[in-house]
């Protein structure tokens, strides 16, 4: 007879865990090879969706289109696909939503975006152009009938004032039409929980997906956490601690810190995760793994082939 003090996590059934994954468009033919090593091995796992950064004043346009279009024809997955609106106006923006409706794609991740200036410099909306993430919801909504993932900020927003104005804008973004919130990620869960709790409290019922990296480089990460504004714990750096030059023990305990965060999340009743892959499949498949979830021939077309 199973406790009635077991752990939800140790329990996990197939079914019950929802993942998805984002990746990023490749720059060269080496890391496209990659990128696509790491779509084929996730996509048997059935995620929920998969999305497609797109770099700021929109950068990695065509790159992007063409790594959901391929997604689109090569996969069975479903590509969320990035939309900032740095550098752009209304009607270039439009234009780059019409074109992801066109090739098949029916999530955005709409996002305001870095400043053009870089982090760190004042956030100016380009003239003529959508004013902040509420705004470009809105105006997707009125072009088709997309399914909208929007971002929150568990540690509150680099540029927030407070954390009243950040839950103020996130329930302007919701209200013009937002499906879903995929979170920064943090290591910490007590800010996440936290950041649930006063969503909710904001009258804010959209599902809220908690933003998990697994840190394959721990430099690296601390690099996108400095200016993403997401911390990175004391005891976070003691894990990873003398370990620069032995990157196989360093991927055990990167497993380890990611395996116990989400076995966590999932002990105080998060099903839904969004793991920020960095194009690597490793990691994150033992992760889900452990949440319970199995392989399932998916893909089709060449990766199908390659695959068998």
């Amino acid at each position: 007879m199973v406790s009635l003090t077991e752990r939800k996590s140790r329990l996990l059934g197939a079914g019950e865990i929802e993942v998805s994954f984002e990746f990023f468009p490749p720059k060269t033919e080496k890391m496209e090879a990659t990128l696509w090593a790491a779509i084929e091995r996730l996509a048997p796992l059935r995620p929920e969706f998969v999305s497609v950064t797109y770099g700021a004043g929109g950068s990695t346009r065509e790159r992007t289109h063409a790594t959901v279009a391929r997604i689109i024809k090569e996969t069975e997955l479903k590509p969320a696909a990035h939309l900032t609106c740095v550098s752009a106006t209304k009607d270039e923006v439009d234009a780059v939503a019409r074109e992801y409706w066109d090739a098949g794609v029916r999530h955005v991740v709409a996002l305001r975006g870095d400043p053009a200036a870089g982090p760190g410099t004042k956030y100016e909306p380009h003239p003529g152009g959508y004013i902040n993430a509420a705004d470009l919801v809105a105006g997707l909504k009125k072009i088709a009938n997309f399914e909208i993932s929007v971002a929150g900020y568990p540690e509150t927003h680099p540029e927030s004032t407070s954390l009243a104005a950040d839950m103020d804008n996130l329930k302007a973004k919701v209200d013009a039409g937002a499906d879903r919130i995929i979170t920064q990620f943090g290591f910490d869960n007590a800010p996440f929980l936290g950041f649930l709790e006063c969503a909710r409290a904001a009258g804010i019922w959209v599902p809220i997906r908690p933003g998990i990296v697994p840190i394959h480089n721990y430099k690296q990460v601390a690099g996108f956490s400095q200016r993403s504004g997401a911390s990175m714990p004391s005891w976070l750096a003691h894990r990873f601690e003398g370990l620069e030059d032995d990157p196989a023990t360093s991927h055990l305990v990167a497993a380890a810190v990611a395996t116990e965060q989400v076995m966590d999340l999932v002990d105080e009743g998060v099903k839904k995760f969004h793991f920020y892959t960095l194009n690597r499949a490793d990691l994150v498949y033992a992760i889900c793994h452990l949440l319970g979830l199995r392989s399932h021939q998916v893909v089709r077309g060449a990766m199908q082939r390659t695959a068998v």
